[in-house]
């Protein structure tokens, strides 16, 4: 099998966690959190606080498992060191089919609203899904005919989206400070939050972070490409695990400056830029977050463009023999991304359906954004376990302390979840005589898509 070229060094892999993760989410997920709190600042604060810490302790710990395997595919070489070959490969083809491309398409869509912002566009109207739609394919062009572009591209508007979140986090916490409008809104609450009580608006919140903080495990797909990758990929994991909580805390507290509560409920974290910077520096700022959204569209295509290859370079999987290969010129995996282009565009388009129309897919319309996340903290806990067990020679905290915790910490994702997407909405329709469990219907398409998965997961005789 051909093998790619280690052209990433430290650096990169570090822009590569910060930018995949801070990218849209802080932007558009903060109104998520706000109206999921009803407007209580401490309980949003708590809740970035907590998705964050669980975040650092999953990479943490992942951290330690680069330091002992390393093959091709980062996460899913851990899943086949601690589970075996046969959970390795369905935790890639979830990976491949819905992990990667459901927050690629979102990040496409999300990148285009912001661009469509500047010009007043609908964010829901054609003008908007057209961009998206460029803006996927973009992303994959360069990932595919030019890798090193790409790379190149991830440190920059890794750079480039600080900017208006460092602004707004220093800028926006002193004007706030200085108008009163920060100390209102920690003191005052707008609504009730989302379920009727503080704890099923925190594990609301909770899963609005998710998306946000999303993208950090991205980095371990490069695994094959990285320089000293047992040495650099756990240094990237934990340092930029800890900036992207820092950003994210600060900037939570800067927007809180910049407009009320129920302005920002209404209409977003935009306003806020707006408010302090004037109508030229928030189009400026505005225009740092759509390429701080394309950056992070960037380090998703990466891992959805390397995510058959990861399979097939197992010898497993639809036709290992054609996504395993490497292209001579650019020595990149070109069969692989054209399937996760594929993928990717038809998540898009579910995405739309069940997101941002009136629900054309009825019961199995839910929020492609967050539930595939959380599943994958669900598929990462047998991993954790299997650690305990099999890694005897380490000592305690690195064995048995810091797994369990992490396992804990899953577990705790996958509840919040299913009490957020399931249980809340259930009740609310049951008020109303209806019937609704998104994370039920969910669920039925991760069976459905792991039962297809089943059909390649054996090699060929003649591989």
């Amino acid at each position: 099998m051909e093998k790619l070229e280690r052209r990433y060094g430290l650096i990169t892999a570090i822009c590569m966690v910060v930018g995949t993760v801070i990218g849209s989410g802080v932007f558009f997920k903060a109104q998520n959190v706000l109206n999921a709190t009803g407007g209580n600042m401490p309980l949003g604060i708590a809740a970035w606080a907590i998705t964050g810490l669980i975040m650092i302790i999953c990479s943490a710990q992942f951290a330690i498992m680069a330091t002992k395997y390393e093959k091709v595919s980062g996460v899913v070489d851990y899943a086949e060191a601690t589970c075996g070959k046969g959970y390795a490969y369905y935790l890639a083809w979830f990976m491949v089919n819905v992990y990667y491309p459901a927050m690629t398409s979102v990040l496409a869509w999300v990148s285009a609203r912001y661009f469509g912002v500047i010009f007043g566009w609908d964010i829901v109207g054609p003008r908007v899904m057209t961009l998206a739609g460029f803006f996927l394919v973009l992303s994959y062009a360069m990932n595919s005919l030019s890798p090193k572009l790409a790379g190149k591209f991830q440190v920059s508007a890794t750079i480039i989206k600080l900017i208006p979140i460092f602004l707004m986090a220093i800028v926006g916490s002193i004007v706030g400070l200085v108008n009163g409008t920060l100390t209102g809104n920690f003191t005052t609450v707008v609504t009730e939050a989302v379920g009727g009580t503080n704890g099923s608006g925190l594990f609301a919140a909770i899963i609005a972070t998710v998306f946000a903080y999303e993208g950090w495990i991205v980095a371990t797909s490069i695994n094959a490409e990285l320089k000293n990758p047992k040495k650099n990929l756990p240094l990237a994991l934990v340092i930029g695990a800890a900036i992207v909580v820092i950003a994210y805390i600060l900037y939570y507290i800067g927007v809180a400056g910049g407009a009320s509560n129920e302005v920002l409920m209404n209409e977003g974290a935009t306003v806020a830029f707006s408010n302090i910077f004037g109508g030229i520096g928030g189009t400026i700022l505005n225009i740092c977050i759509v390429i701080s959204c394309l950056g992070t569209l960037n380090g998703l295509m990466m891992g959805s463009a390397r995510g058959m290859y990861a399979i097939a370079s197992r010898g497993v999987g639809p036709k290992p023999e054609m996504f395993a290969a490497v292209d001579k010129h650019t020595n990149m995996t070109n069969n692989s991304s054209i399937w996760g282009l594929l993928v990717c565009s038809a998540w898009l388009v579910y995405f739309y359906g069940a997101n941002l129309t009136e629900s054309w897919f009825g019961l199995f319309s839910f929020d492609s954004s967050e539930l595939p996340i959380v599943t994958i903290y669900g598929m990462y806990i047998p991993m954790f376990i299997a650690w305990m067990i099999k890694e005897k020679e380490l000592g305690v905290f690195k064995r048995f302390v810091l797994p369990a915790i992490s396992t804990v910490a899953c577990a705790f994702m996958v509840f919040a979840a299913v009490y957020a997407h399931g249980v809340t909405p259930f009740l609310a329709a049951k008020e109303n005589g209806s019937f609704s469990f998104p994370v039920l219907f969910y669920l039925i398409v991760f069976a459905v898509v792991l039962v297809i998965g089943a059909f390649f997961a054996k090699p060929k005789k003649n591989d």
